[in-house]
């Protein structure tokens, strides 16, 4: 602790000590008008700030050496501009009109690259978007992105699966850390609130090179609100409300940037009540509350930025079973769980003449309760992580960007209930890789290894023979992995990408050591000390043509994983429960997605978008793996417009997405029927008295469709998904 605090002190004394390093300019049409309000990203240090009325932009603390300038406005062509601020303190540039597509600068790749520079294809979409789609949860919203499904329980649990992969398979982080909430249930939500984040991307495929263990399915990288500009302060206030759950979401915040310093708070308080199904009847139980607490405080000045960050969440929600007497109307009944999340994070970067120190520290505390009934926590559990993830990018040398980097964590979980699921446990990881950019002309390669090593120590528990017996093991799980890309323009308009990328998981607790029934899938499981790593060896092959009227894609890809781990009926009984084990074998999964993007001359107003997902998953024997989505196919038509001066950026959209039957089932799954959902949105911005608010009316499955997705785990008990809902959404900014 005494390190600690003095190591912060150093910080702030040093920020007395350096100057401000100033970059200025002006951004100007083709005719040499002035352009407002034009969005400036200094990507290094992630600060932003907007032209004024005569087109002119400051950053007062530009990190030294070399960065990167994003411009964009929209309706204009997007620029992206590398200086040397040791060389450079003026930089102008001049926009053209155009329809061309934002091109992101993805965070959650080595390189921070924009989109068309990357060799891995990234997808990434705002808050913002998923919202305007009336996106009751986030990972409701999630799911809009091809090849992104989710195993939900109701409206309030929703797990992400990518590409078929889920669980401890797919890398959650949210604040640049690592979220570690018991992601081997099913029934474990996310436990995050839309609230506060201001954009997600989604890596679909093995990123172990830069995510260690169990990033073998993907990763989905949530990136928190920014700050206000330099010298500015914002009030925001969201509204939300849903009419099949009567349900309502708040959401309000402030932030300020006086000066060097940078602060912000976010307070979300989110209330579902249980929803119905197409007949009209409510499925009881299936009501929440959330309510969700960000803080954030920043500094930074031209040769460091620190920023430390709070994110508290409690999620109430209850569990549907049969024979639950319905009373109140929004409080949880039994069974229900009751899950506290305490994320803090800290990210520090250093800047040289020509490199950079970067590192993220976290610490995560996942408190999970499952309560019977008012007099009996069933199960208590608390997961404690500790992480680190410390990077250094070398200066570039003719073209070649290099980055070295350690990573780890230190995790306890510890059980409180009457029952157990996984026994008390300590999980330590070590991880240490470096990968290289090169990029010349229009190509770009990109290669990485990485060694990994987890220790894995828990406690016996109980007595032998019986249930809920947990024998004491020490096992330790290593594995190299490497990654390689490639990236080229094979006209101006067309980008290819291959991809070759190889990804371990380590057995999870669960499927280690479970001996007794999981009460949210009403199974007696049994787990298998013996079980080995899951390898896996991915090939993504990503072709995309892009102009101003018409947006193509495609990306396929094979997934072998050796050492699958599955769990599998034995055809035992045990207290009239079936009894699951946890067993391996190898395995594939194949598909892809591609989609079309139509906004055609002289009608740039009206855009049509279609993609279509698949995914077949296979084990070595022939028979198909579990939880694996139902193809896609998502349509949506939308028109842009602005009436006078009062409403600016309207639309109006309608999505048909339709869902085919899904007859690729494992051995203890049941098929499902096709169905197709209908929805339409409405929504603009306009000021008034100066300040701007949005808004957004969607009715989503319009026709009141009766239908079960595949990944419901509700489906075993013949529970619809939820019937027609009305979502009505404001967003303030003052």
């Amino acid at each position: 602790m005494n390190k600690f605090l003095y190591l912060i002190g150093l910080l702030l004394v040093t920020s007395i000590i350096y100057s401000q390093n100033i970059l200025k300019g002006n951004i100007t049409t083709n005719k040499n008008e002035p352009l407002q309000n034009v969005a400036i990203h200094l990507v290094e240090n992630n600060d932003h700030t907007e032209t004024d009325i005569n087109g002119n932009y400051q950053f007062k603390n530009t990190p030294k050496g070399n960065v990167t300038l994003v411009v964009y406005l929209y309706g204009y062509e997007q620029k992206t501009q590398k200086i040397n601020t040791s060389e450079t303190t003026e930089i102008n540039f001049t926009l053209n009109e155009s329809e061309q597509h934002l091109d992101e600068v993805i965070v959650s790749t080595s390189f921070n690259k924009i989109q068309s520079q990357n060799v891995m294809k990234v997808e990434h979409t705002s808050v913002n978007e998923l919202q305007e789609k009336g996106a009751v949860s986030l990972m409701d919203g999630v799911t809009s992105i091809p090849g992104v499904s989710q195993i939900s329980t109701g409206t309030s649990i929703g797990k992400p699966v990518i590409r078929g992969l889920s669980s401890n398979r797919v890398v959650t982080y949210a604040q640049g850390i690592r979220l570690e909430n018991q992601q081997f249930g099913d029934e474990h939500g996310l436990g995050l609130s839309a609230s506060g984040i201001e954009s997600v991307e989604v890596i679909k495929g093995p990123a172990s090179l830069l995510y260690g263990s169990d990033a073998i399915g993907g990763v989905l990288y949530f990136n928190p609100e920014k700050y206000a500009s330099l010298e500015d302060s914002k009030v925001l206030l969201i509204q939300q409300f849903s009419s099949n759950t009567q349900g309502t979401n708040t959401s309000f915040g402030y932030k300020n940037t006086p000066s060097n310093w940078k602060f912000l708070i976010r307070a979300n308080y989110n209330s579902q009540a249980d929803y119905k199904i197409p007949s009209g009847n409510k499925i009881i139980n299936t009501r929440s509350i959330e309510k969700d607490l960000k803080y954030g405080i920043g500094y930074a000045n031209s040769h460091f930025s620190t920023d430390v960050r709070y994110n508290y969440n409690n999620l109430n929600l209850g569990l549907p079973e049969e024979d639950i007497e319905n009373s109140g109307f929004r409080n949880p009944l039994y069974p229900k769980q009751d899950i506290d999340n305490h994320l803090l994070s800290w990210n520090q970067k250093v800047f040289f003449k020509n490199s950079k120190l970067e590192a993220d520290f976290g610490y995560t505390f996942n408190n999970r309760k499952e309560l019977e009934d008012a007099e009996e926590i069933a199960l208590h559990m608390k997961l404690k992580t500790a992480s680190y993830n410390v990077k250094y990018f070398f200066p570039k040398w003719k073209n070649i960007e290099t980055i070295i980097g350690v990573q780890g964590m230190h995790q306890t979980n510890s059980n409180f209930g009457e029952e157990l699921l996984i026994p008390d446990a300590t999980v330590k990881d070590f991880g240490s890789f470096i990968t290289s950019n090169y990029e010349w002309k229009s190509n770009v390669i990109q290669a990485g290894i990485r060694f990994d090593n987890r220790n894995l120590n828990t406690s016996t528990h109980g007595i032998f023979g019986n249930e809920g017996y947990f024998e004491a093991i020490d096992k330790q799980f290593n594995s190299f992995n490497f990654a390689l890309g490639y990236k080229t323009n094979i006209t101006e308009k067309i980008i290819s990408r291959i991809n070759l990328a190889s990804g371990f998981r380590a057995p999870n607790l669960a499927e280690l050591t479970s001996n007794g029934v999981h009460e949210g899938s009403n199974r007696y499981e049994i787990g298998n000390q013996n079980l080995k790593n899951e390898q896996n060896f991915q090939i993504d092959v990503n072709l995309e043509y892009d102009n101003e009227h018409f947006d193509f894609f495609i990306n396929g890809f094979y997934n072998h994983i050796k050492n699958y781990i599955y769990i599998s009926p034995t055809g035992n009984m045990i207290d009239d429960n079936f009894v699951f084990e946890y067993v391996q074998n190898n395995a594939a999964l194949y598909g892809g997605e591609t989609g079309i993007h139509i906004h055609p001359h002289p009608l740039d107003w009206l855009h049509y978008t279609s993609s279509f997902e698949m995914v077949i998953g296979k084990q070595e024997n022939n028979n198909y793996l579990p939880l694996i989505p139902a193809n896609q196919w998502k349509n949506n038509l939308k028109a842009e417009f602005k009436l006078g001066n009062w409403l600016k950026k309207g639309f109006i959209s309608s999505q048909i997405n339709y869902n085919f039957q899904q007859n690729n089932v494992s051995n203890f799954e049941t098929k499902t029927p096709d169905y197709t959902l209908v929805n339409l949105g409405f929504g603009g911005k306009f000021n008034w008295n100066k300040n701007l608010i949005s808004f957004s009316l969607n009715g989503q499955n319009l026709f009141n469709k009766t239908y079960i997705s595949h990944l419901s785990r509700l489906k075993a008990d013949g529970i619809p998904n939820m019937g027609r809902n009305i979502v009505l959404g404001f967003n303030f900014e003052f």
